[in-house]
Order: C-alpha cells, then sequence, then structure tokens
C-alpha cells in the first residue's frame, strides 16, 4: 500500500519531530505528504519539513515519506496588500519547489464579518495561481456559492479539502474540474452528508488527507492528528466504497500526483 496525504499542517518546524512524525507515517504506508500553509507559522512550518526532510531522505521507496509544500494564506491573513501576497508567494516559490498555492478560501462560519476580504483574498491568490498555471488548494466552510462563483470567474484547477459539503456541491465542483479531498470527518458517527458525499465522487477524482493535526479519524479520535493516522480514513473510505484499502490507496496515489506532480 502507498498513501499520499494531500493535505497535512506541520505546527513545528523541528527537524527531528518532523522526522518522528514522517517515521510513524511511512510505517503506516504514506509515501508522500503535501505540507499546507496559511498563516505565516504555517507556511514556515511547511517550508522546513520539505525542505529539512527531503534532504535525509533515502533510496526510493526507503527513508522518509517525500514532502512537497503547498504556500497561500487563509482567512485570517485578510488586509494584505496584493503587492505584499505577491512578493510573498515570490520568495517562497524561489525557496523550494511549491506544488501549489494553498490553503486559500473563504470561511463563514469563524469569519463572517470579513466576507468581502476574505474574497478580494482569495481572488488575488486565485489570480495569482492562474498566472503560474499552478493548482490551488482551497477551504471553503459555509461559503459554497461565493466559493463556486469566483472560481467560475477566474479560471482555476486544483482540489476542495476537508470537502463536508453536498452531492449538489460535489458535483459543480466536479463541473469546474477540481478533486475533491476526504478527510477524517468521514468516519465520525454523524457525517452521514460526508459519506453520501464522498459516494458522489469519482474515482478519478477523489483524494484523501489528514488535515492533522486536526481531525483524527476514528478510532484515533481524541488524539492530534498526523500523517499515519491516514490508513483509517483509507481503509474506512475503501469499504465504503466497496474497494480495497490497496486499491482504493493506489487510485487515490494517483489523482494527488496527476495534481501536484
Amino acid at each position: 500500500m502507498r498513501i499520499y496525504d494531500s493535505h497535512c499542517h506541520f505546527e513545528t518546524t523541528d527537524a527531528g519531530e518532523i522526522a518522528a512524525v514522517l517515521a510513524r507515517a511511512k510505517a503506516a504506508g504514506v509515501e508522500k505528504i503535501l505540507a499546507i500553509g496559511g498563516g505565516s507559522a504555517q507556511l514556515n512550518a511547511a517550508v522546513v519539513a520539505a525542505l529539512s526532510v527531503n534532504a535525509e531522505r533515502g533510496p526510493e521507496n526507503g527513508g522518509l515519506p517525500v514532502v512537497g509544500g503547498a504556500v497561500g494564506f487563509d482567512r485570517d491573513q485578510v488586509g494584505m496588500a496584493e503587492r505584499e501576497i505577491t512578493e510573498t508567494l515570490n520568495a517562497q516559490l524561489s525557496a523550494f519547489s511549491i506544488k501549489a498555492i494553498g490553503e486559500i478560501g473563504l470561511d463563514y462560519h469563524y469569519s463572517p464579518e470579513t466576507r468581502a476580504e476574505q474574497m478580494t483574498l482569495f481572488a488575488a491568490q486565485l489570480e495569482y495561481a492562474h498566472r503560474r498555471d499552478m493548482p490551488v488548494v482551497i477551504h471553503t466552510r459555509e461559503a459554497a456559492a461565493d466559493t463556486i462563483a469566483l472560481l467560475k470567474d477566474i479560471p482555476s484547477r486544483g482540489v476542495v479539502h476537508c470537502f463536508t459539503g453536498s452531492p449538489d456541491e460535489v458535483r459543480a465542483y466536479l463541473d469546474l474540474g477540481f478533486f475533491i479531498s476526504i478527510s477524517g470527518i468521514v468516519t465520525f458517527r454523524a457525517a452521514d452528508n460526508v459519506r453520501e458525499s464522498a459516494l458522489a465522487v469519482p474515482d478519478d477524482r477523489i483524494l484523501i488527507e489528514t488535515d492533522s493535526p486536526f481531525l483524527a479519524p476514528v478510532p484515533m479520535r481524541g488524539n492530534a492528528n498526523e500523517p499515519a493516522f491516514i490508513s483509517h480514513t483509507c481503509e474506512f473510505l475503501a469499504k465504503l466504497r466497496g474497494m480495497s484499502p490497496d486499491d482504493f490507496a493506489e487510485l487515490t496515489f494517483t489523482n494527488a500526483e496527476r495534481i501536484f506532480g
């Protein structure tokens, strides 16, 4: 089994701590991880993870999982000038190989009062990614209508992460060419809607993720999430879709590589 955790946050820049997390991930079958930015601390940790850990990898299929990076600014960074966004992203792009711009998007659950500012920040980063023909990693919560409208206005490609919307929303994002990533929420008892939506995603558009250190799947709830736990999400979704865990892991791995290279 080889698994691609398509969305992971590192909260430390200590290379030793990151390596320990990745060693456990490797033991669980994780071969590749996308380390996601958002705020400045998460962005810095993603850079450190991708640079320091990859430098220590052994031969192919040995050593630690490959770590790619995504850089972007989330709802908590509203108010940034477009010039500052561009300069900061350019600096990160020149520092190491970035696979995507993210996570970016809209969240009206926690910050409805900044709707206009969030849309401005989101649009600027969609434009940035479009100019560079890069995929985006999108966070959207209670903001599907605005998210879909902006994606129709600004040509984009990528993934909607930690999907918790409806099957109708799945189809809207699929029509725009996006992939859908499912997190450990799908294993939660009260997540019937997520399971219904996960079944609406075709085999060639589905990804899996941890969104660690958040949303640890059953049976690991109550713990800080980490990439090693994605095996539980993989097995749950495989059973839900009537597949073997190995086959489901492989198709989601292949899908992630189609997006992130």
